[in-house]
């Protein structure tokens, strides 16, 4: 025995000193710390086949088999969101989704939470501009159980008047808590500014005084009942399981749910910004300055989508893009500075924004405008690899967990993408070229032609906003924004 250990450790020293003889470098040659390694090519992404079956009730369901691990994720997703809200009930349709596990079947709240905790699982319930949804995580052991209280969640819930009191409560709070928050004035602003304070994508879905106020039990019947159904959902199951095994437990949680589509909601076009103009909210004492600049972008199903993306990624998408290098690295004007397009069936916003140093608002706006003039010109080709290079390396990461995946699948059916979108994705990105990149730009973004919106201590950064002469300057109260404060 002592003999064969002396063995071992005279063969692990001798291929120490291999390797250290290999990853030494020759006599007179320094390793070079000057330049970082090179990036190899993107990761290629082959996903299994999503699987398409009906349930008898004719809920649609999609399966993509995951092994590996013994997860499964389970999302219904319902293709109506806050864009369905009536007119003086805005609130409704997300104010229907958080009550959904409020209490179901024969559960209270408090004992529904109860027994998914004893499952080691996890529901969560929400709702968005154009869907919602109630997503399962569990345990393949616990799938069969996992299932039945998605059941009673998404089929039988109570809507008790006493958890809506609480729920009323809360959002209230929240809004009253808004007239504190710069940040939320200056989304809300933007987006009020830009499509109309009624339009679906100019209000807030949260809701507000006047339509929670209004909003009571049977209403969240009746909106569960016309929009949570069959022909208006698609079960999505990701995980440890094959269509033989999961379709017959689907069949017994769902198979007697009943209900058709609702109408479609169609939402109006708006029209874009014709100048620039300038709006500022007086908020006094403000440490900071929330800045929103922007305008109507395009919907999800443009055929500019990965030129945008790219084109974005350099100007405010990443933590390397220019807008952030410029006000948070090279000026230090805000820990952080970026862009966006928000994709929907409609056409969403453009956004660039920040939180700058009050007394330098007038200097980020001067940045600002520079980048987005600047980004209208053609890029490096060093800036191009770069772009692409961060937007196809992280996508593939996105499928690497069961609900990672389920994400990806209900953006599939939200827009109804081609069959193998996932897989051509990342040949996508890297065929995007410099001159697509300028078109784009120089199409969708007009720098003489956006909303500005500025929120902070006007005593302060009026003057200074002023003097830049970017447009006509209008001062706006935040009463104007949110209305009056709630009475709680």
């Amino acid at each position: 025995m002592k003999n064969h250990t002396m063995d071992r450790m005279v063969r692990t020293a001798f291929v120490l000193v291999i390797l250290l003889a290999v990853t030494q470098p020759l006599p007179g040659q320094a390793p070079d710390r000057d330049t970082p390694p090179a990036l190899g090519p993107p990761p290629s992404l082959s996903l299994p086949p999503m699987q398409h079956f009906e349930l008898s009730n004719g809920l649609r369901v999609v399966i993509m088999e995951k092994h590996g691990v013994p997860l499964v994720q389970v999302d219904l997703l319902v293709h109506s969101g806050t864009v369905s809200d009536p007119d003086g009930k805005v609130g409704l349709a997300s104010l229907t989704a958080s009550m959904l596990d409020e209490g179901a079947g024969e559960y209270s709240a408090l004992e529904l939470a109860d027994a998914i905790d004893m499952l080691g699982a996890d529901i969560s319930v929400g709702s968005g501009i154009q869907t919602s949804w109630v997503d399962l995580h569990t345990p393949l052991a616990q799938l069969e159980d996992g299932l039945s209280i998605m059941s009673d969640i998404i089929l039988r819930p109570t809507f008790s008047a006493e958890e809506l009191g609480r729920q009323r409560q809360n959002r209230l709070t929240s809004i009253l808590q808004w007239h504190d928050e710069p940040g939320v004035i200056a989304d809300r602003l933007f987006s009020q500014t830009l499509f109309g304070a009624s339009h679906p994508y100019g209000r807030s879905g949260f809701g507000d005084e006047e339509g929670l106020r209004a909003i009571n039990a049977g209403d969240l019947r009746n909106f569960h009942a016309t929009h949570f159904t069959p022909g208006n959902s698609h079960l999505i199951v990701v995980g440890d399981i094959t269509p033989a095994t999961v379709i017959p437990l689907l069949e017994d949680a769902f198979g007697q749910w009943r209900g058709d589509a609702p109408g479609s909601m169609r939402v109006s076009s708006v029209r874009q910004v014709s100048s620039r103009r300038v709006l500022l909210v007086d908020k006094p004492g403000a440490a900071q300055s929330e800045i929103r600049i922007g305008r109507v972008g395009v919907d999800r199903m443009t055929d500019d989508y990965y030129p945008l993306l790219v084109m974005n990624t350099v100007l405010g998408g990443s933590f390397a893009s220019r807008l952030n290098q410029n006000l948070r690295e090279e000026h230090g004007y805000t820990y952080g500075a970026r862009s966006s397009f928000s994709y929907r069936k409609g056409a969403g916003p453009f956004t660039a924004s920040a939180a700058v140093q009050t007394d330098v608002t007038d200097s980020a706006l001067v940045e600002f405008m520079r980048e987005l003039n600047a980004i209208v010109e053609p890029i490096s080709p060093e800036e191009l690899n770069r772009a692409r290079n961060f937007v196809a390396l992280r996508f593939p990461g996105r499928f690497q967990t069961v609900a990672g995946v389920a994400n990806r699948i209900s953006e599939f059916l939200e827009y109804g993408l081609p069959e193998g979108y996932f897989n051509g994705y990342v040949s996508g990105v890297l065929n995007v070229s410099i001159d697509e990149t300028t078109r784009v730009a120089r199409e969708y973004l007009d720098p003489d032609k956006m909303i500005i919106v500025v929120v902070g201590d006007r005593e302060r950064i009026e003057a200074g906003i002023r003097a830049l002469h970017l447009g006509p300057l209008e001062i706006i109260s935040i009463e104007d924004v949110l209305g009056a404060p709630p009475q709680l």
